[in-house]
């Protein structure tokens, strides 16, 4: 911490100096205080906005927050806008091949290697070369283009969808979905039902009651529902502070009603080809269809639904189009298909995502309470070696935290008992005292949420959608 002490007196001298901003953002990412570093690395964005270095650390910290798909999603507006900025390409090298991707992986990591030859890594190489390598590489002799998803979708620099620069026609049988390993490795991903119920999430009895009325029940009871003239499945929006389990509840209510569960991520509909992200939105329809009762689950939903109005270009309306038309329960066969949405932004879909057949039910998934927090408390310190803990003593101390609040309160003691560790040899537990300690050091990231929220709920709220925030922060209508 004395780097961090030494860094903070020099921003006290010089408070736009981005080079210090960005050295203390670091120093305070190996200390693993992400909040920290995301207000550092925001501050030096705010100084010079085109920064690729602090836009790259960003992007890390949204990995390391499970956000994977909105980091995807900036790494490829930074390769775009910052197309020489080498550790941009190979921290998408990283990512991209956790999502399973291993061609677009191999040709970041070449285009990393190109810009920086210093940066190669041969155990990653050897990681996407396990993963399948670059399969156009053999077939066409050049590595072509990057996808570019996000800075595609947003400047509309799409091409023939038939056309991929060799010359030739692409055969069907070989997209996306048209019969090739791509759509098997989807129905694989369908046929692994989640091993997650609701006995597995802590706390959030109000949410899982909310659930079980609107999706669970007219799930199960379907013969009943149909008598009305009702359909069991539809569309359901989550929302709410970022790292509340909104994922988890999700696969979670998949669990419940022993449905197949695909968590569908923006890389595997986002294509730069004209008309080719329709067609792989459609066909994630069409396999929730084949497989149903199905739960589809779109995290960070606005990404894919946002407001129309804000499009630059047709590109993105059409997509947003064909998403309105997949949901609308009125012309889409989507009996038994749940699709799932989540979002920490509601406000920014487009209107129409809201309207009956839609995402015509909201659940709002707001931070744990006391009682949640204590047992989250509980899951986090099984099998590590904590000693005198009392959840519910330290469940107070933790007020406004979220689920990744209190994870990053454990890691931080953590860190700081293996520190001890390593200079003895030998295992120190994890003391209350620690935890309390650390609980001081980490900021409740849903006090800023909270922020933006209060103020559309009150002045932007006419349909009535975001009344259980305010129920939540004590505000009478």
């Amino acid at each position: 911490m004395a780097d961090i002490t030494a860094l903070q007196q020099a921003l006290s001298v010089s408070p736009d100096n981005v080079p210090i901003l960005l050295m203390l953002g670091d120093a305070y990412m190996e200390q693993f205080s992400l909040a920290e570093a995301r207000e550092t690395y925001d501050r030096a964005l705010q100084v010079e906005p085109s920064n690729p270095l602090a836009k790259t650390q960003i992007a890390q910290l949204l990995e390391l927050d499970g956000r994977s798909s909105e980091a995807i999603l900036r790494l490829e507006q930074l390769c775009s806008e910052s197309p020489n900025h080498a550790p941009a390409w190979l921290l998408r090298c990283k990512l991209i091949l956790g999502e399973g991707n291993a061609d677009a992986a191999r040709e970041c990591y070449n285009k990393a290697i190109e810009i920086d030859p210093n940066l190669s890594d041969h155990e990653l190489l050897k990681r996407v070369r396990d993963a399948g390598g670059v399969r156009g590489d053999s077939a066409k002799g050049s590595t072509g283009p990057i996808p570019q998803a996000n800075a595609d979708f947003q400047a509309g620099a799409f091409f023939d969808a038939d056309y991929d620069g060799d010359g030739e026609d692409d055969d069907e049988s070989g997209g996306f979905f048209g019969g090739g390993e791509d759509d098997s490795e989807l129905e694989l991903e369908f046929e692994q039902k989640t091993d997650v119920n609701f006995t597995r999430v802590g706390g959030m009895e109000g949410v899982k009651e909310d659930i079980r009325m609107k999706i669970l029940y007219p799930m199960e009871n379907k013969d009943l529902f149909e008598a009305y003239g009702k359909k069991a499945g539809g569309g359901v929006l989550l929302y709410g502070p970022p790292g509340c389990g909104k994922t988890l509840i999700s696969r979670a209510t998949a669990g419940e009603i022993n449905a197949k569960f695909l968590s569908v991520g923006l890389h595997q509909i986002l294509d730069m080809w004209i008309g080719k992200s329709e067609q792989k939105l459609h066909e994630i329809f069409e396999l929730a269809r084949r497989n149903a009762p199905s739960v589809l689950f779109f995290d960070e939903v606005d990404a894919l639904a946002a407001d129309r109005k804000d499009m630059r270009t047709s590109a993105g309306r059409t997509l947003i189009n064909q998403f309105l038309a997949e949901l609308d329960s009125e012309s889409a066969k989507n009996d038994g298909v749940l699709v799932l949405g989540a979002t920490n932004a509601p406000w920014h879909l487009d209107s129409a995502f809201l309207r009956p057949g839609r995402f015509d039910r909201l659940i709002f998934v707001p931070p744990p309470d006391e009682p949640a927090r204590a047992e989250i408390i509980k899951i986090m310190a099984d099998g590590k070696p904590v000693t005198g803990m009392d959840p519910a003593g330290l469940s107070k101390r933790v007020k406004d935290f979220s689920g990744a609040d209190i994870k990053a309160m454990f890691d931080q003691a953590i860190e700081a008992s293996l520190a001890e560790a390593m200079k003895s040899g030998k295992i120190v537990p994890v003391t209350q005292k620690q935890l309390a300690k650390s609980a001081k050091q980490v900021k409740p990231s849903t006090r800023k949420w909270f922020e933006s929220a209060k103020n559309y709920a009150l002045y932007a709220n006419q349909s009535g959608f975001y009344d259980d925030v305010l129920d939540y922060l004590g505000i009478k209508k």
